[in-house]
């Protein structure tokens, strides 16, 4: 079922209204859980394991390129002896 113009354009600026008025909602006392955290000195164990993960995942990734740069050399060198 295909909406016409005239049916989305209601839905569309109900929409939008909605998110101008639910953006202007002032935020109360911060986040507890993160005043809580640094408050207890633990917010750098969250800080370390995150970075540990990203510093995981670059790792994980060059060593990804560096085997599938092999693989292509591999492929490069068998298709030119191929066609010789």
């Amino acid at each position: 079922m295909r909406l016409s113009f005239l049916a989305k354009a209601p839905m569309a600026a109900l929409l939008l209204i909605s998110q101008h008025v639910l953006a202007q909602q002032p935020v109360s006392n911060g986040v507890e859980m993160a005043d809580r955290l640094r408050a207890d000195g633990k917010i750098w164990v969250v800080v370390t394991v995150i970075a540990a993960v990203f510093a995981g995942i670059i790792v994980y990734l060059i060593r990804l390129d560096q085997r599938i740069g092999k693989m292509e050399k591999e492929v490069k060198d068998k298709s030119l002896v191929n066609s010789r």
